[in-house]
């Protein structure tokens, strides 16, 4: 039952609802991608190691990925208005954090705090949507969501390489802070309550799996790519997790108020979209990983420049994004799915030949024509799947969906940087079999095993893309399923007639 009334979603003025909110999330999204090129001058500057500062990344993603399963009980709990200023003030307060930081775990801990607050936002945003439209009018509007979700981590290199060429770091922080005010300002101003408040107790050992499982299953495939899979620390935190989350699910299953419902997978097209949506994340990480990593270990670019080309195909992105939203409502997400992956799998082959003096402006081309490939197929798959689910279950769905794809973006990312790093080995000793040589030569030798180590997991990219091809043909355009009656409502029900 709802303990207070909200306002009917017909009367509301959805424009200055939609803008606040994609606008906190473009901040939070920023985020994710904003640090990795500032780990260079953080290292010098805190005279620390690359494992260390990675960190700020990995840390950041962790607490992510532990805060989104318990957003779909928050979501119940809290009015719209109280979540989201409460997440952006904790967002804002990170934020401070990180800009005063004059030591490495001052920083760290302000990152944590920023991703609390994020890890709130994209769920949030994806459930107003849902209760705002119908299921006929869902695409437009979860491609401007696609905007903050895509544009911004592909724009974050480029501004933190050109901040980082002409300023301090802490600059990076600081802007956002006058961006975070004018959010928290402008939802006091214009935000409504869109969704009903409920009194549901949360399920403390639910929560205490999740953040276990969650937690150590991220740790583990994000240490995987530096420390191996044979690691013992690597092993023992994905078993705890698999362990987690295994008790986890058998607890929702079981339980009359789930954290997490995870019967949402009973329904097919939001099971499938939801596979989908696995191998697409991994997809797309390729672009923000593997080239970065190819563009300055091996052919010496900047962090600017390495950011500059993806810049085009962010901007276009950002573009088509809402444009895929309204095809998605007019025709469905079946053959936007499957023109969007067989363009991103053209085009990924491009990256499966790279040398050491393949040009910037073939590199700039295919990965444009990569960001094409996805902004037709992300949002609109989706969400195909989410239309299918009922009311009732839309925040379960939404924090399902963003939590797959956190650990999706994990796996993907140790998965890419385990076959580089194996590859590069491998033709490294071919090489120096071959005719093994030292000095300058063998610099250049490491430097084509290097090249050559990252296509071959562009190779295993193409696969991964192939699979999620295969499956989009699979997609259907499905009614919204009705909402069902409780056993306890049942009960009452038939008591009440007899």
């Amino acid at each position: 039952m709802s303990s207070s009334r909200e306002t009917n979603s017909s009367s509301i003025n959805k424009g200055p609802i939609l803008f606040i909110m994609i606008l906190g999330a473009f901040l939070a999204t920023l985020n994710q991608t904003i640090m990795s090129v500032a780990v260079p001058e953080l290292m010098i500057d805190f005279n620390i190691s690359a494992a260390t500062a990675q960190w700020l990344t990995t840390g950041y993603m962790l607490v992510n990925g532990v805060l989104i399963p318990i957003t779909a009980y928050l979501m119940q709990r809290f009015t719209t208005r109280e979540l989201f200023q409460a997440s952006m003030f904790i967002f804002l307060a990170g934020t401070i954090v990180s800009a005063i930081a004059s030591t490495f775990p001052v920083l760290l801990t302000g990152r944590m705090i920023q991703a609390a607050g994020a890890g709130i936002i994209m769920p949030l945003l994806m459930n107003v949507i849902l209760t705002l439209f119908p299921p006929e009018k869902r695409g437009a509007a979860m491609g401007m969501v696609g905007f903050a979700v895509i544009f911004a981590p592909a724009i974050g290199p480029t501004l933190a390489g050109y901040t980082l060429e002409n300023y301090a770091w802490e600059t990076m922080f600081y802007v956002m802070i006058p961006l975070a005010v004018l959010v928290i300002i402008c939802g006091f101003i214009y935000l409504k309550n869109v969704s009903e408040r409920g009194c549901t107790k949360i399920d403390v050992i639910s929560v205490v799996l999740s953040t276990v499982g969650f937690g150590t299953l991220l740790y583990g495939f994000s240490r995987a790519g530096s420390e191996g899979w044979s690691s013992a620390e690597v092993l023992v935190s994905i078993l705890t997790g698999i362990l987690a989350l295994a008790l986890f699910t058998w607890r929702q299953l079981v339980s009359q108020n789930p954290l997490l419902d995870l019967r949402a997978f009973k329904y097919n097209m939001f099971s499938l979209t939801t596979i989908i949506n696995i191998a697409v994340t991994m997809v797309m990480y390729a672009d923000m990983m593997l080239l970065p990593l190819y563009l300055q270990s091996a052919r010496g670019y900047t962090a600017l420049e390495s950011g500059l080309l993806l810049l085009p195909g962010a901007l276009l992105m950002g573009f088509l994004m809402p444009v895929a939203g309204k095809l998605f409502d007019q025709f469905g997400a079946k053959w936007l799915s499957i023109i969007g992956m067989v363009i991103t799998i053209v085009t990924t082959i491009g990256f499966i030949n790279l040398t050491d003096s393949t040009s910037y402006t073939y590199l700039v081309l295919m990965s444009t024509g990569r960001r094409i490939g996805m902004a037709l197929l992300l949002m609109p798959v989706q969400t195909a799947g989410l239309n299918q689910l009922p009311a009732r279950l839309n925040a379960h769905g939404t924090a399902i969906s963003n939590t797959i794809r956190q650990v999706a973006g994990a796996v993907g990312t140790s998965l890419l940087v385990t076959v580089m790093t194996n590859r590069t080995q491998t033709h490294f000793q071919d090489m120096m079999a071959a005719g093994g040589a030292t000095g300058a030569t063998q610099e250049h030798m490491i430097m084509e095993a290097s090249i050559q180590g990252i296509n071959d997991a562009y190779l295993v990219i193409v696969g991964i893309g192939i699979i999620g091809l295969l499956l989009s043909f699979f997609i259907k355009r499905v009614a919204q399923a009705p909402e069902e009656k409780s056993k306890v409502a049942l009960k009452k029900a038939i008591l009440k007639e007899a």
